[in-house]
């Protein structure tokens, strides 16, 4: 078990404190230099990795929320489940941006506080290098023995996604990997 916890902590350790290049086999672009042979602004990461953080603040009362996931990646699932196109680097998709991420985290990622569903409010998101960051909250919580988590982040784009899960209550810190298609994991405190 102690391995098990290592290898997978190390993992998001590395994916955390590194920058990957990646290719996107989705953004194939033209060659000027050579017409008729793509250029490829190819990006390659062999994992698929999101990590939720759930901390809890006693003072404030609240769950404070971030998903970190490959912009890329994400930036891809909203165009094809929206339709559209957005660009985290493209300060022109912000407004819509703003209006998607909510409506698609809601869509995947629930967080029960006693059995009972706990409402998330939309408090925005970044960019820092590949990685796109959004955060949520939850108000009016003050105690938590048990929170239980489903969280399907990507699995509509990859199904070799990891969802690695950390929760921290009351300055102790649990945590999780669920490999798709494990949408739900459970935390005792």
């Amino acid at each position: 078990m102690v391995v098990k916890i290592f290898k997978w902590f190390a993992l998001s350790i590395l994916w955390w404190g590194t920058s990957f290049t990646t290719i996107n086999p989705h953004q194939i672009l033209p060659n000027p230099d050579f017409p008729g042979i793509p250029s490829a602004k190819v990006v390659y990461h062999p994992f698929y990795i999101s990590v939720t953080e759930i901390n809890q603040n006693p003072k404030e009362k609240t769950l404070e929320i971030s998903c970190k996931l490959f912009a890329e990646d994400f930036e891809t699932t909203l165009n094809k489940e929206y339709k559209t196109t957005v660009d985290f680097s493209d300060g022109k998709s912000k407004g819509v941006l703003d209006k998607l991420i909510p409506d698609y985290v809601y869509k995947h990622l629930s967080v029960f506080i006693e059995g009972k569903p706990v409402k998330l409010s939309y408090i925005g998101y970044e960019k820092d290098k590949e990685s796109a960051y959004c955060y949520f909250q939850a108000e009016g919580i003050s105690n938590c023995k048990k929170i239980d988590i489903v969280n399907s982040l990507l699995h509509d784009f990859n199904d070799g996604q990891i969802n690695i899960v950390h929760v921290v209550v009351n300055g102790r810190r649990q945590s999780t990997k669920l490999d798709y298609p494990a949408t739900r994991a459970s935390f005792v405190f």
